[in-house]
C-alpha cells in the first residue's frame, strides 16, 4: 500500500472514530478549499457526526449553490464560544493560512491537514499531502473511495466545483488525464457542469468591472515585457464598492497578455498592507518566491501578504523576479 492510500485510510479511520469536528477553510476562500470544505461536512452527515465549518472572512456568493456552503461561519463576523478536540482543515498550505483560529483549539487538539501545495509545512497530526494533485478537491474523491464512503449526488457537485475552479475550467497545465477521469465519473451523479461554470468562471459583477477598469490603468509591463503589474488600492475598493470577491481573477488580466511570463496584483487590503498574487507561465517557480516572504501556493499560482506601500512591496517583488528571470527591471 502506498504512503498517500494509508494516509487516506488513517484520514477516513480519524473521521470514523470521533464525533465533534471543526472543519477550516483558508482564508480568502476560493472554490477548492469551499468545495472541498462541504464535501468534508456531507461525509460528516453521512456518519451521523456533528460539526461546525469556519472561515475567517466571508464566503464568495458564487458559491452559494453548494450544499453547506451557507452554514460556513465567517470568524471575523460571529465568535464561537466553544473549543475543539478534533480538527480538519483542507486546502490550506500552511497554519497561518486557516486565519485566527487557534483559540478554538481545545489542549487535546488533534488535526487533520488534507492539502495539495507544494508548500504545505505539514502542520497537522495527521497529514494528507498530494502536491501533484490539481485540486484538494481531488483528494476528497479519493478520500470517498479510499473510506468507502458514499459518492452522492451533492458530494460530486463539490468535487467538481473544486477541480473545475483550480484548474482554470479545465485549462491549467494541472488538468491531468486522472482530474478528466474523475470529472466524467461525477457527471454520471448528476453534476451540471455548465450551470457550475456559469455560476463560477463566467459570471461577473459590475463592481468587479469598474475595478478592472481602474487596475488596468495601472498596468506596467517590464523585465523585457515578460513580467506584467496590476495595482489596486483601498481607495479603489471603496470607491467602486467591490469586495474581495471582486478583485479574485485581475492577476490573469497581465499574466494572460501574450510573451508574458509572470503576472502580478498588488492590492492593498489595509494601509501599508499589500496582498500580492503571482502567475507564471512556465520558467518562473512562483511558489517559491511567495514562500521566501511568507506566503505559498504553487509553482504557477501563488499569493502572499506583506507589509509596506504599494511602490515598497512592487519594488521588492520586481527585484526578486528580476533575480528569477535574470533579467533587469
Amino acid at each position: 500500500m502506498s504512503q498517500y492510500l494509508e494516509s487516506l485510510k488513517e484520514a477516513a479511520r480519524f473521521i470514523r472514530d470521533n464525533e465533534r469536528f471543526l472543519v477550516i477553510s483558508h482564508v480568502s476562500p476560493d472554490g477548492d478549499t469551499t468545495s472541498s470544505a462541504c464535501a468534508t461536512a456531507l461525509i460528516l452527515d453521512q456518519l451521523g457526526k456533528s460539526y461546525v465549518i469556519v472561515n475567517e472572512g466571508e464566503t464568495p456568493d458564487k458559491f452559494d449553490f453548494l450544499p453547506k456552503a451557507k452554514e460556513i461561519v465567517d470568524l471575523s463576523q460571529t465568535k464561537l464560544n466553544e473549543t475543539f478536540s478534533r480538527v480538519i482543515a483542507v486546502d490550506a498550505a500552511d497554519s497561518y493560512r486557516m486565519g485566527d483560529v487557534q483559540h478554538l483549539f481545545a489542549p487535546d487538539v488533534q488535526l487533520l491537514n488534507i492539502d495539495h501545495h507544494p508548500t504545505n509545512d505539514k502542520f497537522g497530526t495527521y497529514n494528507v499531502i498530494r502536491t501533484d494533485a490539481a485540486a484538494t478537491a481531488e483528494m476528497m474523491y479519493e478520500l470517498v473511495e479510499a473510506g468507502e464512503f458514499e459518492l452522492t449526488p451533492e458530494i460530486a457537485t463539490c468535487i467538481y466545483t473544486g477541480l473545475m475552479t483550480d484548474t482554470g475550467g479545465f485549462r491549467y497545465s494541472n488538468t491531468t488525464s486522472n482530474v478528466m477521469k474523475i470529472a466524467s465519473k461525477l457527471l454520471e451523479y448528476g453534476v451540471k457542469p455548465a450551470e457550475i461554470a456559469e455560476r463560477c468562471l463566467e459570471a461577473i459583477t459590475k463592481e468587479h468591472v469598474q475595478l478592472l477598469r481602474r487596475a488596468l490603468q495601472s498596468l506596467s509591463i517590464t523585465h523585457n515585457n515578460l513580467v506584467a503589474s496590476l495595482k489596486v488600492t483601498l481607495q479603489d475598493i471603496r470607491e467602486t464598492g467591490a469586495t474581495g470577491e471582486d478583485v479574485s481573477g485581475l492577476v490573469n488580466y497581465g499574466r494572460n497578455i501574450e510573451g508574458v511570463e509572470v503576472g502580478l496584483l498588488f492590492t492593498e487590503v489595509e494601509p501599508d498592507v499589500i496582498k500580492v498574487s503571482l502567475r507564471s507561465r512556465s520558467k518562473v517557480d512562483v511558489s517559491q518566491i511567495a514562500k521566501s516572504i511568507g506566503g505559498g501556493g504553487h509553482a504557477r499560482a501563488s499569493g502572499c501578504t506583506v507589509k509596506g506601500s504599494i511602490s515598497e512591496v512592487e519594488d521588492r517583488l520586481l527585484g526578486m523576479l528580476g533575480e528569477a528571470l535574470g533579467v533587469n527591471r
